[in-house]
């Protein structure tokens, strides 16, 4: 017991404040608003900004929909709509909307799921040559994912062919 009161008397006493005032209150509020960076900043061109903007969620994705369950999966991510499986891109009137992972679980029957890289996905990189053969003979509808979540997939960026050099000339080839 003495060693616990030794303790605490070796522990520094608070240091005591009085309130601060809503007069110091307030003129700190202004100092803080007047160093603000953001009243710095011009205004948006809000007409410029709305062009880029999506109009609506819909306009940006595809439906999935089957049994009574629906989900939306972003426009290109879908990879193979095998003609048997194209009604299941319509949505059908009182269709219960869910998240991608729940809808997947339920209907692994008919969705086969292709996992792309980032680079991929941004049309960097091509897709392997095996998998888009083996797309093509997929009785189930495709859909890229990146870390288990659709994704849409890019075109792929080819970048412009170089000239092709002569080294005894040094002059282009045509």
């Amino acid at each position: 017991m003495c060693g616990l009161h030794a303790g605490l008397g070796l522990a520094a006493s608070p240091a005591m404040q009085d309130a601060a005032t809503h007069e110091q209150l307030a003129a700190q509020l202004r100092k803080i608003q007047q160093q603000d960076p953001m009243q710095l900043l011009p205004a948006s061109q809000s007409g410029e900004a709305s062009r880029h903007a999506p109009k609506d969620l819909l306009s940006q994705s595809d439906i999935l929909c089957f049994g009574g369950l629906a989900t939306l999966v972003p426009k290109r991510s879908v990879l193979r709509i095998p003609p048997n499986l194209a009604p299941r891109m319509q949505i059908t009137p009182g269709a219960t909307l869910m998240g991608w992972s729940e809808f997947f679980a339920q209907n692994r029957g008919w969705i086969t799921t292709v996992e792309l890289s980032q680079g991929q996905a941004e049309g960097k990189l091509p897709l392997a040559e095996d998998l888009t053969k083996s797309l093509v003979d997929n009785p189930n509808l495709v859909v890229a994912t990146y870390q288990g979540g659709p994704i849409s997939l890019m075109p792929l960026k080819v970048p412009p062919p170089a000239a092709a050099v002569d080294p005894k000339t040094e002059k282009s080839k045509p």
